[in-house]
């Protein structure tokens, strides 16, 4: 599975409550939730992201409560990827459920600016900095997480289905 997209960056601890505020759990259209995505720390997201786009973010992304809309925000906001220094445990679960690939790349993570294009190839775990030039190796997802992201999360996964 490959990809390539303008890169969202982001710091440290970014919690579930800056990528979708609590305010807005009530609404239960994942679109319209969109709408709201990071708007605490980054008012230009949710209007600007675009299919295809990845986010890159630093230590412990996804940190905080264990709500299952941070991820599913983000992927229907248009994000194929996510790459960090590390993840809360929960996020990266709840990512992977509902398909959504995320990759930790370690302190490298830093080299990667806001608005770089990255080319990632998940099968191999190489992330080319289009931008700049440079490649990094990661750790592959297994190839059952594979097998998960590309049938669009467990549930299509168990059903059989593909995206």
């Amino acid at each position: 599975m490959k990809m390539e997209g303008k890169v969202w960056r982001y710091g440290d601890n970014v919690d579930t409550d800056v990528i979708i505020p609590a305010r807005y759990l009530n609404i239960t259209d994942p679109v319209e939730l969109t709408k709201h995505a990071m708007e605490d720390i980054d008012t230009s997201f949710a209007g600007n992201v675009k299919a295809g786009d990845i986010m890159v973010a630093g230590k412990n992304f996804g940190c905080g409560s264990s709500r299952e809309h941070a991820p599913l925000v983000i992927k229907v906001s248009g994000i194929t990827c996510i790459v960090a220094d590390s993840f809360a445990r929960i996020f990266y679960r709840n990512a992977i459920n509902i398909g959504l690939p995320i990759l930790e790349l370690g302190a490298d993570v830093e080299k990667i600016k806001q608005g770089d294009i990255l080319d990632i190839d998940l099968k191999a775990g190489i992330l080319t900095n289009k931008t700049t030039g440079e490649k990094f190796q990661v750790q592959p997802l297994p190839g059952f997480i594979q097998d998960i992201a590309q049938a669009g999360g467990l549930i299509n996964y168990v059903k059989g289905d593909k995206e």
